[in-house]
């Protein structure tokens, strides 16, 4: 990414001195072919105090690439402006020109802009201003699309002279884009919208003659809060009357319209479309609230799949922990191990209850929202986790003790009960942050249910999963009796111990292995390299600061190894494992599976082509396990290649936005997820999240011989 400044120097007429310059624009590039290149412009040449203009972020892009609408439809991300302006200035809302509509494979539909779009906002400045020029800054941000997404941004400044007078700049821009603005909707004279609700349809009647001399009529829609909206359509078209019909896939029986644009031109996506806003001020939306019937089913099914995450391979090292602390409390007071117990059991709610908390939060602001996928996409979250399991093997190892502040221990740890109970706690938070990648059987129907509905909703469904996770160490707590089926205390402990020290560093490797996928080879090898640091700082905290250790040794200690954690935090974080990236032209899929791209699904499918879409990431241990022993099995592949099944891999390992529209779609919250397209014009067929190869191979089965060899 290159910034470019370029300078317009201009004399007007004696003092105004109207000069525009200092445009800054960036070209974002890729395999060196510039995609966008972005730049601020103003309609006037000068500003007069107190008398709003129109700034504009001018967005060119390569042939072929495109960015997003407000409302970008199934896939991809709005572009944000976000301006830095003096104090006592004002800006207005993002005025969007109409929007080109797409239909891309898989039944995906966009909303956004091809070759150049202007997104204008009206800054109005204070009475007075007592500077100039006056330097206007604001951050850009956008999401370019072709065959692949790639993010793009800029800090872009204007500068423009302060005057009495002034003259228009940039007059045929903005007069092209000003046109392209959506109007008011008429009065009810000339157009008459009614609006009706069918079950989970919405329907848009407008009566009005000019619409019934265009070809193309459609609706635009701008769905609000939690709304989530599929593909609306024209349902008829009677004389002067035409009728939409806006399907809702997740339904508000108290929703009975809907923001949008009434677009109409005479060819689709035409230079020539016009557009009528309906106002959200007309739309009475009530808060979307759960539907009464089916939601103890789901909370059963969430509670089942916390039951099964216990089971799953990411959650066993810590799972072991705490089997390990029951073997340690044998014999002990009943009181004690309830007590332990309770507070395992709290740790895992205090998790739940906090990631549903942030999820609720999320939703509120607008973000996609799903299960382990918005912590486990960033690669700085596996990094921290990485060093969190680090230090708790080294713990187990005998390296050195996790112990709190003499102070502390004084006060909220004064016995030893405390102590084991606050580990205890915190045994469960981490069983269940290392839960978050696993997608349980039960566990993603449900999520992807609660993700849909009202924040009450979302946090039951949390709570019952906590409390299918936590059951069976709540209930072999409150029965000690059943702890006599566990070996007797002894020394052989201290080997156990250990061991459970190596399903620390296994689970270790794994994230390690998250790391390469989402930064390389070479960011796994700086975030070795930093992890390496900290095990030589729990090492001289195990070695050289004991309870015997003298004050001024312990404090020599302590400042050595902050300086050690804070340089190769800088140095290996900071500015080697920031810099480190994978060349997304150069991976691919591995074995016979191609990338998945919503082109390279449209041109398979529109050629009759059966397709198979796994949607994966690197840190699903489901997603991996189902791979090695379904997907990559002889009988199964033999099967694709029978049937001429094109296999796509989704990989959602760094949180692809498109994909992440994709698993809303199909009412999946994150991944595994896997969807077979059988034809053109069949609908897909989507299988559970643990797969078999008997589900698998008799679906294969109903994929014709005419359609295979299409």
């Amino acid at each position: 990414m290159v910034i470019v400044r370029m300078s317009s120097w201009r004399r007007l007429l004696l003092a105004l001195c109207a000069v525009v310059f200092a445009h800054s624009g960036l070209g974002q590039t890729y395999q060196g072919r510039e995609l966008v290149k972005a730049t601020l412009l103003a309609d006037t040449s000068a500003i007069i105090p107190g008398k709003p203009f129109t700034a504009g972020l001018l967005v060119r892009m390569a042939p072929g690439w495109h960015t997003y609408w407000k409302f970008s439809g199934d896939a991809g991300l709005p572009t944000e402006i976000k301006w830095k302006l003096p104090a006592g200035w004002k800006i207005g809302e993002i005025q969007w020109p109409i929007p080109l509509k797409t239909n891309d494979p898989g039944d995906i539909q966009t909303y956004g802009y091809q070759d150049e779009v202007l997104l204008m906002q009206e800054i109005t400045p204070p009475a007075k201003i007592d500077i100039s020029p006056v330097k206007l800054s604001a951050e850009a941000n956008w999401l370019v699309c072709e065959k692949i997404c790639i993010p793009g941004g800029a800090t872009l400044e204007l500068e423009l002279p302060t005057s009495t007078t002034a003259d228009p700049k940039n007059t045929d821009l903005f007069a092209r884009y000003r046109r392209l603005l959506p109007q008011k909707f008429p009065d009810s004279k000339t157009a008459i919208p009614s609006w009706s609700r069918t079950g989970s349809d919405l329907h848009l009647k407008i009566v009005n003659e000019t619409l019934a001399n265009y070809p193309t009529v459609d609706f635009y829609p701008l769905p609000q809060g939690n709304t989530v909206v599929g593909h609306p359509s024209v349902e008829s078209r009677n004389g002067n009357e035409i009728i939409f019909r806006i399907p809702i896939e997740s339904p508000d029986k108290n929703l009975s319209a809907m923001p949008g644009l009434v677009v109409f031109s005479k060819f689709p996506n035409g230079n020539d479309r016009t557009a009528w806003q309906i106002e959200a001020s007309i739309v009475a939306a009530a808060k979307p609230s759960a539907p009464s019937r089916g939601i103890f089913t789901f909370l059963l099914f969430g509670f089942i799949g916390g039951f099964i995450l216990n089971l799953m391979p990411c959650v066993l090292p810590v799972i072991s922990l705490k089997i390990f602390g029951f073997i340690q409390q044998a014999g002990q007071s009943r009181q004690k191990i309830f007590r332990s117990g309770l507070a395992f059991t709290a740790g895992i709610f205090a998790w739940f209850l906090a990631l549903a908390l942030l999820l609720i939060a999320l939703k509120a602001g607008g973000r996609d929202v799903t299960w382990g996928g918005f912590q486990f996409t960033s690669a700085y979250f596996v990094l921290g986790l990485s060093v969190i399991v680090l230090v708790f093997a080294l713990n187990l190892f005998g390296v050195f003790e996790i112990s709190l502040p003499q102070s502390m221990t004084r006060g909220l740890l004064a016995s030893s009960e405390r102590k084991d109970n606050l580990g205890s706690f915190f045994q469960g938070v981490f069983a269940t942050v290392l839960a978050t990648p696993c997608s349980a059987p039960f566990l993603g129907t449900a999520l992807g249910f609660a993700f849909t509905q009202s924040p009450i909703v979302i946090l039951s469904i949390f709570v019952a999963t906590a409390a299918g996770m936590s059951a069976p160490y709540f209930l072999l707590s409150a029965q000690p009796a059943w702890l006599r089926f566990l070996p007797q205390p002894g020394p052989w402990m201290v080997h156990v111990k250990q061991f459970m020290g190596f399903l620390l560093l296994a689970t270790l490797l794994f994230l390690l292995y998250v790391l390469g996928a989402q930064r390389g080879l070479e960011g796994a090898i700086w975030a070795s390299c930093f992890l390496l640091v900290v095990a030589i700082v729990c090492w001289m905290k195990g070695a050289f600061i004991l309870p015997g250790t003298s004050t001024t040794k312990r404090s020599l200690v302590l400042v050595l190894t902050l300086l050690l954690l804070f340089f190769s935090g800088v140095y290996f974080i900071g500015d080697k494992f920031q810099s480190a990236k994978v060349d997304i032209a150069a991976s691919g899929a591995p074995g016979d599976w191609q990338p998945f791209t919503p082109e390279r699904l449209r041109t398979e499918r529109d050629q009759g082509h059966a397709v198979f879409v796994d949607f994966t990431a690197a840190w699903c241990l489901t997603c991996k396990f189902n791979e090695k022993s379904v997907l990559e099995s002889a009988a199964v592949r033999d099967a694709f290649q029978r049937h001429g099944v094109v296999k796509l891999k989704a990989d959602w390992t760094n949180g692809d936005p498109v994909i992440t529209k994709l698993l809303q779609q199909f009412g999946r919250p994150g991944v595994p997820l896997y969807v077979l397209y059988p034809g053109k014009s069949k609908e897909p067929i989507v299988f559970p999240e643990l797969l078999s190869k008997s589900i698998l191979l008799d679906k294969l089965e109903t994929i014709s011989t005419a359609v295979a060899s299409q």
